[in-house]
């Protein structure tokens, strides 16, 4: 039955590629790096030198995942410095990010989408002789053809949500037989744990999550204190943000920008535009942070239109909304926010990352409201309070420091792999 049900699923994936390829060119519309290299999705590769079989491949999707494998790449380069990587991505966000990863001998591709004849190709192109998917990316015909060829996969970093379990589970003929194909399976928690396992995995180990120990940027904080010390009133940030989100943030705008100075990060860089063009549209005077010429001017409204420097925005902001938390998406990573000292205030959407929300949680760290409204009082009430601000402030550090560790205990885990 399994078998028949993969085949299905095979057939729908190959039936699926124009529309793959129209997806590509509207968001390349956006942000171009979605037009590099688009034969590389299916699984051509002629102008990328032939295949190492020494490579090891690690799949990171999009940017987080990306500057969580970043950590893991370069603390195994330390104990195996002859590694080379194949690293591959399903994002924009996340290839540029990973052009910063490679060295000599390296090689990035689009991960192959999952069709059975791409995923061949991809194989059968670079040979890699171990797989570390990061975090979620467990597909099964990709999962099929590496068991297939003897090639070992590990999901490294793993979580599960609910609600992916809940998909998982209804789909248990297709997913069953990929996760329980894995070589080795490394845990973020002991409930992502447990979710793994009712979809068929293997657990080796729990080893917490690899993002906190990653160093927010020095240099980044250094500036960021700075700025805020210097504008000489509170930062309010909505971090992250997703659609729908910024417009319920910017209802209070006006009100909000006479006590607080606005920053607004979008998600993605395609929403750059339209954030500045809704805040505009609010009678709100709006400046990006590409415009800026040193320390930033005033504005009502400071709009974070850049990658990689969530640390400098952090560290400027005296409280962060946490985007992606109030539409039902999900959340963000709140990790990098608590070690650079800044309290979140977070909706009641984190399903993606319910356990480090609840730790955040339970150390004070991190405060949960029902909807925008309520988080906007809730940030006013802690900034109108020092004591209470530093005690959040003093929670985030210990908070991110408590937990530190997993990326050696990985490494190690690793080690017997890396060495068949």
């Amino acid at each position: 039955m399994s078998g028949l049900i993969r085949q299905l699923y095979s057939l729908l994936m190959w039936a699926a590629q124009p529309l793959l390829r129209r997806k590509l060119r509207r968001r390349g519309q956006a942000e171009a790096g979605y037009l590099e290299a688009v034969d590389e999705r299916f699984g051509f590769y002629s102008h990328v030198a032939e295949a190492r079989p020494e490579l090891v491949w690690v799949h990171a999707v999009s940017l987080g995942e990306t500057r969580t494998a970043g950590m893991l790449i370069q603390a195994l380069r330390v104990q195996h410095p002859a590694l080379r990587i194949l690293l591959t991505h399903g994002t924009a966000t996340g290839r540029a990010e990973g052009a910063g990863l490679l060295r000599a001998g390296d090689v990035q591709v689009w991960q192959p989408w999952d069709s059975q004849a791409a995923v061949r190709r991809f194989f059968k192109h670079f040979q890699p002789r171990l797989g570390l998917l990061m975090e979620t990316e467990v597909w099964p015909n990709t999962v099929a053809c590496a068991q297939a060829l003897g090639v070992p996969l590990a999901l490294v970093n793993a979580r599960l949500s609910d609600k992916s379990m809940a998909q998982a589970l209804r789909m248990a003929p297709l997913s069953e037989p990929a996760f329980g194909a894995l070589t080795a399976v490394y845990a973020q928690s002991e409930a992502d744990a447990q979710r793994l396992r009712s979809v068929g995995a293997t657990v080796q180990h729990v080893f917490g999550n690899l993002k906190f120990d990653a160093a927010p940027d020095t240099a980044q904080q250094a500036q960021g204190k700075q700025w805020r010390q210097a504008l000489g009133r509170p930062v309010l940030m909505l971090a992250s943000s997703r659609e729908g989100e910024e417009e319920s943030f910017l209802e209070q705008g006006s009100a909000l920008a006479s006590a607080f100075q606005l920053l607004i990060v979008p998600r993605h860089p395609n929403r750059f535009d339209d954030v500045v063009t809704l805040t505009a549209k609010r009678g709100l005077s709006v400046l990006r942070r590409s415009s800026w010429n040193g320390a930033p001017v005033a504005a009502d409204v400071w709009v974070g239109d850049s990658l990689g420097e969530m640390a400098l925005y952090y560290a400027m902001s005296d409280v962060a909304l946490l985007g992606g938390s109030f539409a039902q998406l999900g959340g963000q990573n709140l990790i990098e926010a608590a070690a650079c000292g800044c309290p979140v205030i977070m909706g009641p959407h984190t399903f993606n990352f319910d356990e480090v929300a609840e730790l955040a949680l339970g150390a004070g760290a991190a405060f949960r409201v029902q909807d925008m409204d309520e988080a906007i009082g809730k940030a006013k009430a802690l900034l109108s309070n020092p004591s209470a601000h530093q005690s959040a402030v003093a929670a985030g550090f210990e908070f991110a420091a408590q937990h530190r560790g997993a990326t050696a205990s990985t490494v190690q885990a690793l080690a017997g792999l890396l060495k068949a």
